[in-house]
């Protein structure tokens, strides 16, 4: 289905898009500060959680699509492509500042699980995300799209779990040195930038090959 290259690449840019100080870890270093490493873990789960459901809607649309014809799948990569790449000239012009935890209260671990599902799953941006980003990943010649897609989902859900709980087990250092590194944010958005704009070209490229 999927060689090891391929699986090796899609992990290197899973994990520069979590190294990234983003909304997600922000969210889980302030719960893991104010609440303890439970609490951190608790919202880290609770966010894999959401991604959970995002991955199974954008499968369940993905494989309708794909049982329409073919054609309109790729149709799909490709303005999934336009858009990661629109997402990256965005972050690209943007000028970031310093990143700032969110000001959040103490709350029960069970509290803090459920909120973060909410608030992932009510995010139109990571919805948009999954539609776009998981199917440059799919080769619909090498078995089941639909069953790709759940492993890649999967694998994106198991290193969100691992890193968020590092985070939480770790956020006073983590949030001291993004309180150090002020700079940041001002190169965040280059960062994502680049990633998108080059998750985006790559269908392209690839179907020149």
């Amino acid at each position: 289905m999927f060689s090891l290259v391929e699986i090796g690449t899609y992990m290197v840019v899973v994990l520069a898009l979590f190294l990234v100080p983003g909304p997600a870890v922000l969210l889980t270093l302030a719960r893991s500060i104010k609440g303890g490493a439970r609490a951190g873990i608790a919202t880290g789960l609770g966010i894999a959680v959401g991604d959970i459901v995002h991955t199974l809607m954008a499968v369940l649309g993905l494989s309708a699509i794909l049982m329409t014809s073919a054609l309109a799948f790729d149709v799909v990569k490709y303005c999934g492509a336009a858009y990661l790449v629109y997402l990256g000239y965005r972050a690209w012009r943007e000028h970031g500042g310093a990143l700032d935890l969110p000001d959040v209260a103490r709350v029960p671990d069970r509290s803090a699980f459920r909120q973060a599902v909410v608030t992932e799953l009510l995010n139109p941006k990571t919805a948009l995300f999954f539609l776009s980003f998981l199917p440059q990943f799919v080769h619909v010649e090498r078995g089941a799209p639909s069953l790709q897609l759940v492993v890649l989902g999967a694998i994106f859900v198991a290193m969100s779990i691992s890193y968020t709980t590092l985070l939480a087990l770790a956020a006073a250092p983590a949030a001291a040195w993004i309180g150090r590194n002020r700079t940041i944010g001002r190169w965040q958005g280059k960062v994502i930038g680049g990633l998108y704009v080059g998750l985006g070209l790559q269908l392209a490229l690839q179907q020149r090959s």
